[in-house]
């Protein structure tokens, strides 16, 4: 296939072919084609639509080099973290100058309290209580996830962009980590919690914070062996999972309740 055709097909430009072919990224299947120009073969295609996909939600060419070779999706949830993590700086930053517009703020007054972006914290601790809860952990790193677990709650409460979802995704955090670590009633209180504060607001919740809540519950009361509850959350969870729409999100749901 001619560089030019291969490039309309995969939304590439001549140019870019070529500059992957010289970095190695994504070589021509021969040498040289007709009148001196590198093709590529139509089975090339899926590989070049997939580098312009991952260029388009700003993955580097060593990013994308790492995943194309390994198939770690890992890599994707580190970039889309570092993204959020950009897209909440922003955010706190456009806060802060809404304030100062507004005169809400004095530029020049002295600061009372310290700067301390708690979003930014709270974002911080729960993506690394993920890491913790997901990897063998020894008697030191289970302290470290159990107060990191609640720091990040402490500072989505302290954060002024804060919503409800977030207290209650702190709440759900805190009760998986307890009950990982086999502590039932403060798995159960955090649980119930979590499920009161979105209760209390359906409105501010996505559609995967409500089974999300139950199966919070389902596992607290898996660890304090109520076999009868754990039955009735589970239901409950898998119920209003017929709701969520995404279906990474459902299908992450319905994974967590076949651990309980």
């Amino acid at each position: 296939m001619a560089i030019g055709r291969f490039a309309r097909l995969s939304g590439l430009s001549v140019g870019t072919l070529r500059h992957y072919d010289e970095i190695g990224l994504l070589k021509p299947a021969e040498v040289d084609g007709p009148h001196g120009l590198p093709p590529h073969r139509p089975e090339q295609l899926p590989q070049a639509r997939a580098i312009r996909r991952l260029r388009d939600v700003d993955l580097s060419l060593d990013q994308i080099r790492e995943l194309l070779a390994t198939g770690d999706l890992g890599l994707l949830k580190d970039h889309r973290a570092r993204l959020e993590a950009t897209i909440w700086r922003h955010q706190r930053a456009a806060f802060h100058l809404k304030r100062l517009i507004e005169g809400e703020d004095d530029l020049m007054a002295e600061p009372t309290t310290l700067d301390i972006d708690h979003r930014a914290l709270g974002v911080a601790l729960y993506n690394d209580s993920w890491r913790l809860l997901e990897k063998e952990r020894t008697l030191g790193e289970d302290e470290e996830l159990l107060h990191q677990a609640h720091a990040s709650a402490y500072h989505w409460l302290k954060a002024p962009e804060c919503e409800p979802k977030n207290r209650a995704r702190s709440e759900w955090m805190c009760s998986r980590v307890h009950a990982v670590l086999g502590r039932p009633e403060s798995a159960l209180h955090h649980a119930e919690r979590c499920l009161q504060i979105v209760q209390a607001s359906p409105q501010d919740m996505d559609d995967f914070d409500l089974p999300f809540a139950y199966e919070a519950l389902a596992r607290a009361n898996a660890v304090a062996g109520n076999s009868d509850d754990v039955k009735r959350y589970e239901r409950e969870a898998r119920e209003a999972a017929e709701r969520i729409t995404d279906a990474e999100d459902k299908d992450l749901l319905l994974t967590d309740l076949t651990t309980l």
